[in-house]
């Protein structure tokens, strides 16, 4: 690949890292803590339901309650990268702590990023680069080495590093991929 080239991946990529109940339960969250959110937030929210979102026994989807709502967008969380941008951007803004938490601890990693607050719906997707050593349990065990008083699922703060830093851990899995092809070969 070109170095001035940069490759994102679309945000619905991020169903790939994703187990069903987390997701899920992200969308619920979401949905629950709905009235919280910012009005061009929800604004976003309820055109992309009342568009593509199907709840039997309601014209306007964005009309149904949370849960019912939430559970007929799953589909749609899965196919449409503008929807999981708003919704992950509203999931975080519904959680401010862990939110700010992550950004400073990112950032005493030096990892580029937004500011925290920073609308990150507006990025053409994710980057598919990530920082080399710095899987999932070495962040984890240094986030609560930063944060020992922090409680956090561990499913929480994986999702919010991959928001705030705008980056699927893609070339770490395919670099493995291909070490394992590699060996298959040797073999």
């Amino acid at each position: 690949m070109d170095d001035n080239k940069v490759q994102f991946l679309p945000f619905n990529a991020l169903n790939e890292f994703m187990l069903n109940d987390y997701r899920m339960h992200v969308i619920q969250v979401v949905f629950n803590g709905f009235d919280r959110l910012p009005g061009e937030r929800r604004s976003a929210l309820n055109g992309i339901v009342k568009r593509y979102v199907q709840v039997p026994g309601f014209r306007n989807s964005s009309q149904a309650p949370a849960g019912v709502k939430a559970r007929s967008s799953v589909t749609i969380f899965e196919r449409r990268p503008e929807f999981v941008a708003h919704v992950l951007q509203g999931w975080s803004e519904l959680n401010p702590d862990l939110r700010q938490k992550v950004y400073e601890f990112l950032k005493s990693r030096e990892w580029e990023l937004l500011p925290a607050e920073a609308d990150r719906t507006k990025l053409p997707g994710f980057l598919a680069d990530w920082p080399e050593g710095q899987d999932y349990d070495v962040l984890g065990e240094a986030f609560k080495s930063m944060y020992p008083d922090a409680l956090f699922e561990e499913n929480d703060l994986r999702l919010m590093i991959v928001w705030l830093a705008g980056r699927l851990p893609y070339d770490m899995y395919a670099s493995d991929e291909e070490e394992g092809d590699e060996e298959d070969e040797e073999a």
